[in-house]
């Protein structure tokens, strides 16, 4: 294991159909460098999309799961299917992760997807980022599709960055004070986020008002963004074009340095016991401590068979370790434990706190089964 749970970053890619989700999901797998070459839903080569209905219809039907190292984070992405016909392996894939990036169509705006998504986000108290991707069309006014979803969800809708020279790159307007973009200059978008941000916590708000936004340290700001982000007291906007690769890494270097890691998010609720008796406990991302895991997902795979996809809250899962499904009496033994890449499956020693792995050959597991 070459990563710690404060390195993992786990990004769930949600919204409307169409919206380009498996489209940046394979431009981040490319960015990070976990693929040679980004696949293409038109080609039938995307890392995702590989059962043969996908490849028929060209839209995803079922959630898929891959990881990619970038700059000293280890990301979990999951792409989740936008019809409401598939929105169940969606939502359960919401429970695995810290982060929802909600895709927005540049071209077709604010759609039921989007705001499905956002309000259940909210609701599940994740922290959540819009996505707005195809800024190279050329066709569309970013500007008042920006003011749009300010209008629709909130004035804490600020942008990180934003499109420039007709959306062939991206310019940051949280790290810079100064510049020009599509949507004019940076400087006021800059000042609206700083502000943002600084006035959730009043320690770094005092702090501010004494020294100014220079005086105050990176440790301060990203502190304050996290807490931003998981009261849902921010909502940051990023543009892309996940065809062409604008702005795909630098939403890599954003999910590095502000994205939460695991032992920074809203903690899920778990219960031990049933009924009236069950008490709330909380799993802490603690890698010595007993193991508390939730399988999200489970899948019928034709090569390992039933395959149980978890996600680490405490402890960790290490292989040929025994563990006990929910209230169970005998417990299971993990003889397989593996990471994921769209179909592939990749055996690995451990799944550490924060990590998305999968076990096979487990008749007991069942979803949302706590182990």
């Amino acid at each position: 294991m070459s990563y710690s749970t404060v390195q993992i970053r786990n990004v769930a890619l949600a919204g409307h159909p169409g919206a380009g989700k498996t489209t940046l999901f394979e431009a981040l797998l490319h960015a990070g460098g976990a693929i040679q070459a980004a696949g293409t839903i038109e080609r039938g080569s995307t890392v995702s999309d590989f059962d043969p209905i996908e490849k028929e219809r060209g839209h995803s039907i079922d959630a898929a799961i891959a990881s990619t190292d970038h700059a000293g984070i280890h990301v979990n992405l999951i792409d989740t299917p936008g019809y409401p016909d598939f929105r169940g392996p969606a939502l359960g894939a919401l429970a695995a992760v810290e982060t929802v990036a909600i895709v927005v169509d540049a071209d077709t705006g604010i759609a039921h997807g989007t705001r499905r998504m956002m309000e259940y986000a909210r609701n599940r108290g994740l922290c959540r980022v819009i996505v707005v991707n195809k800024i190279d069309h050329g066709a569309h006014q970013l500007g008042q599709l920006l003011e749009a979803l300010r209008s629709e969800f909130g004035t804490e809708v600020l942008p990180l960055n934003l499109p420039a020279d007709g959306g062939r790159r991206v310019v940051d307007c949280f790290g810079r004070k100064a510049g020009d973009s599509d949507l004019g200059p940076v400087a006021g978008w800059h000042q609206k986020i700083i502000d943002q941000v600084v006035e959730v916590n009043e320690t770094v708000m005092d702090h501010f008002l004494d020294v100014g936004e220079d005086g105050l340290s990176g440790t301060e700001l990203h502190d304050a963004f996290e807490q931003c982000m998981r009261e849902a007291h921010l909502v940051p906007v990023c543009f892309v074009s996940a065809r062409c690769g604008t702005g795909v890494k630098e939403l890599m270097g954003i999910a590095e340095t502000l994205f939460p890691h695991p032992g920074e998010a809203n903690p899920p609720p778990f219960l031990k016991g049933a009924g009236a008796d069950a008490e709330p406990i909380q799993a802490t991302p603690d890698p010595d401590a007993h193991v508390i895991a939730d399988v999200f997902r489970i899948v019928n795979d034709p090569f390992v068979g039933k395959l149980g996809i978890f996600r680490v809250y405490q402890g960790t899962v290490k292989k040929d370790a025994q563990l006990f499904v929910d209230d169970g009496k005998k417990p299971i033994k993990v003889a397989h434990l593996f990471k994921l890449k769209g179909k592939d499956h990749v055996e690995v020693a451990c799944a550490i706190p924060g990590d998305i792995a999968a076990v096979a050959k487990v008749e007991d597991l069942h979803f949302d089964a706590v182990l």
